[in-house]
């Protein structure tokens, strides 16, 4: 089966006014519809065409004559993941066995946010700010352009799109304005406590 461009799980203004329904339309209607459907044309006679997106990025991921396949493969999973980790009416802060990870971590969810911001606010040109797991150990990842934790045995746990795109048409050069937004307004801490529950499972599971 060829990857198909998922739904939203909102309707396209219903994250306004932190990023507006012109951003989405653009964004997702035309970024992430062009990175599916380059990934399929990418596909053909490569023997994965019947593969899950995840297992075509960990496999193109050592770069090569891969990377073409690599970069959009990983653009369209990173993009899903980054719908989901926003949500209306989102923001505030998490709670339960996440909560206590941050907090252990990082001291508490304040000095966090101040790490991711400045992680996202810093990150030189296009890529992605992540909270993820490395071993069992929470870490706030910045990667370039394509690139996504999946790859590299990270378990992202949340994600922000810092490619201009994903903010320009609202920010214009205000990128810490959209962080802003995103870890007050937007951030989907249930979807992250769902990935941390399952990540953990999986650990206490294999040892």
């Amino acid at each position: 089966m060829p990857i198909t461009l998922p739904e939203l799980p909102y309707a396209m203004d219903s994250l306004e006014p932190s990023i507006s329904a012109h951003t989405m339309e653009e964004h997702y209607g035309s970024h992430h519809k062009t990175y599916v459907e380059k990934t399929n044309k990418l596909l053909a006679d490569t023997g994965m065409a019947d593969w899950r997106l995840d297992e075509i990025v960990k496999a193109t991921a050592s770069g090569g004559a891969k990377t073409p396949l690599y970069n959009n493969a990983a653009q369209a999973w990173n993009h899903d993941f980054y719908w989901k980790s926003m949500q209306p009416h989102g923001g505030g802060k998490p709670k339960g066995k996440l909560a206590d990870a941050i907090a252990a971590t990082f001291g508490d969810f304040d000095k966090f946010a101040e790490a991711f911001k400045d992680s996202a606010v810093n990150h030189f040109g296009s890529g992605w700010t992540w909270l993820a797991l490395d071993r069992g150990k929470l870490i706030i990842v910045s990667t370039k352009d394509a690139d996504t934790p999946i790859a590299f045995d990270q378990t992202p746990l949340i994600a922000m799109d810092v490619w201009e795109h994903a903010y320009y048409l609202d920010y214009h050069h205000r990128r810490d304005g959209y962080v802003a937004a995103f870890l007050t307004k937007l951030a989907n801490w249930e979807f992250a406590q769902q990935n941390f529950e399952r990540a953990t499972e999986r650990k206490a599971a294999a040892e």
